[in-house]
């Protein structure tokens, strides 16, 4: 699978309106498209940024519809709402999960209705691990986020 995300700068008065136009336009004529797998649409409403991601089948696939000028016509459609000109990079998806739940663990019963639950033991002291004794550290740090 390839995928294709194209850079943008949006003007913050026009967010709402290229969100809809993504919507509305520009996936139903991906979905006409040879190969296309999938697209989701990134936006940072504060920064004005976004990122449009679209999946094709294989990297061929990606580059015949911008021969054919469909990725020309869709960036066209936004003109009047970029703050800057968009940029496209393109790579290989190595990894693509979307849409599988964590699996629930089973609820255990309380020990008072479950008559072959064994007695729990009572800790001496709570967990010693790094991560336990480290915790509220990591909570505070503040996330890592490439600008």
């Amino acid at each position: 699978m390839f995928a294709r995300m194209t850079i943008l700068e949006i003007k913050a008065e026009t967010i709402e309106d290229a969100i809809k136009l993504f919507r509305k336009s520009v996936i139903p004529e991906a979905k006409k498209q040879k190969g296309y797998e999938g697209a989701c649409l990134l936006i940072d409403r504060s920064q004005g940024k976004g990122k449009a991601v679209t999946f094709w089948r294989n990297e061929e696939d990606a580059i015949a519809n911008e021969k054919s000028c469909y990725y020309q016509e869709q960036l066209i459609k936004f003109l009047g709402m970029f703050a800057a000109p968009p940029s496209r990079e393109g790579y290989e998806v190595v990894v693509h999960e979307i849409g599988t739940p964590a699996k629930k663990k089973p609820k255990k019963l309380a020990p008072e209705a479950n008559p072959k639950a064994k007695p729990k033991r009572a800790r001496s002291s709570p967990r010693s691990t790094w991560a336990h004794s480290h915790a509220q550290e990591i909570a505070l740090r503040p996330p890592r986020y490439s600008n």
